[in-house]
């Protein structure tokens, strides 16, 4: 095929749902992001939360999101997806305004009446909603708003947008918090959803359904729920590998705090945060050919190994080079890792059911992040302001990494199933 027919494909493959769909779950990133680059240290030094206290609420925002998303899909399949993506960025916009006004003289009545932290959890917890909502309305779009010929390329598209919004929200929220409060961070957010909530309602069309495919109802999605759950040996190897999210999660919940009080507090965190997604889009393709003969399950475990171990630099190298080396190497971990993950995934579920073990796939993430808070808070508090060598904490993330990589050795010895091993 030629690159002009390749081209004309690309042009007339795609109808108009898709673009609006993709372009806004551009921004919603872009907004989520934005606002987990700034949160700790919102939460930190703005509205007065201890070490820990703010870490675990930064943890439960990040953690949220992943479990509401196994029920979200069944949701935006019912209520139709232009629905669902109004209704998400209506959530969104209000959410991320709420969480940027928590300090805000006209929330004191409030803040009065109800404990600063239960306040503050509650508003948390909301963009949780939208976004279990957006996720699978976008990649439902893009399946039912592409033609076959070019669908591959379409969820190309969806990746790489996502990746975009991840790059950019950090690098907003830098400029946001340079030229202005931190709390704008969350204003801006909730502005640019706001957009997209607009322009769902003016431009997307409900794309038509697939005659053969039939909407769960949430009594059957709670149904797949159990029987997944009913599957020891995947239960336990999607525990095992929430110890990678544990150490990844860090990232955004103790790494700001941690090199604003211990590296250098004039430094950019937020600026910092993006060189991740940078890495991942600019070399997800270059590694995953280079990792293409590679098992799926040695390539995990490679992954989670890289990550963890990234952290000896910020050891060494107690500077803000030293931390940008660090997200280097981790997004290199990660981009080892996170295609053959689903891959795995995808192939050891059992026929008619890959849908509902992907949404599986993302409980890591969620439980990851739910228990990196708490830990990641422990440990700044403890070996920073208790022991004063701050730099001990990493030691025991770095551990809990490698110790992630060899219970995924372990089981790929002795209980990895038969048909993920033919897969391979």
């Amino acid at each position: 095929m030629t690159l002009t027919q390749r081209w004309h494909d690309i042009r007339t493959g795609f109808e108009r749902p898709f673009w609006v769909a993709n372009i806004s779950e551009l921004f919603e990133r872009l907004s989520y992001y934005a606002a987990f680059a700034s949160l700790a240290r919102y939460l930190h030094e703005v509205l007065q939360f201890p070490t820990e206290r703010a870490s675990t609420l930064t943890g439960f925002f990040g953690g949220l999101v992943w479990f509401l998303a196994v029920f979200g899909g069944t949701l935006a399949d019912r209520m139709g997806f232009r629905r669902a993506l109004s209704l998400a960025y209506l959530i969104l916009s209000c959410s991320y305004f709420l969480l940027g006004s928590l300090g805000a003289s006209w929330m004191a009545p409030i803040r009065n009446a109800v404990p600063l932290v239960v306040l503050a959890t509650f508003v948390l917890a909301l963009p949780a909603l939208g976004i279990a909502l957006v996720k699978p309305s976008v990649v439902g779009t893009t399946a039912r708003a592409s033609k076959e010929n070019v669908r591959s390329i379409g969820y190309s598209i969806y990746y790489t947008l996502v990746n975009i919004g991840g790059a950019a929200g950090p690098l907003v929220a830098s400029y946001v918090h340079q030229h202005m409060r931190v709390e704008s961070v969350f204003r801006v957010a909730a502005l640019s959803v706001f957009l997209m909530f607009i322009a769902v309602l003016l431009f997307f069309r409900e794309p038509r359904k697939h005659d053969d495919v039939e909407t769960a109802s949430l009594a059957q999605a709670g149904k797949n729920f159990l029987v997944v759950l009913s599957n020891p040996r995947f239960m336990l190897f999607l525990a095992i590998f929430t110890g990678y999210w544990i150490v990844y999660w860090q990232l955004f919940i103790t790494l700001p705090l941690y090199v604003h009080d211990y590296i250098n507090p004039l430094a950019n965190t937020e600026r910092l945060l993006a060189t991740g997604p940078i890495v991942v889009i600019a070399l997800t393709v270059v590694i995953n050919v280079l990792m293409q003969k590679v098992p799926a399950f040695t390539a995990i475990i490679l992954g989670t190994l890289l990550t963890s171990l990234a952290f000896v630099i910020l050891i060494a190298v107690p500077t803000v080079f030293g931390v940008v080396v660090t997200l280097v190497v981790v997004a290199l971990g990660e981009i080892t890792q996170s295609p053959r993950y689903y891959e795995y995934i995808s192939r050891l579920a059992p026929p008619g059911q890959q849908g509902t073990y992907m949404g599986f796939a993302f409980l890591p993430l969620g439980v990851g992040s739910l228990i990196a808070g708490p830990i990641g808070g422990f440990l700044l508090h403890h070996f920073g302001e208790v022991k004063h060598q701050p730099q001990m904490m990493w030691w025991i993330i770095i551990g809990e990494g490698v110790l992630t990589a060899a219970l995924l050795w372990l089981y790929d010895k002795t209980l990895r199933p038969k048909e993920a091993v033919v897969s391979n």
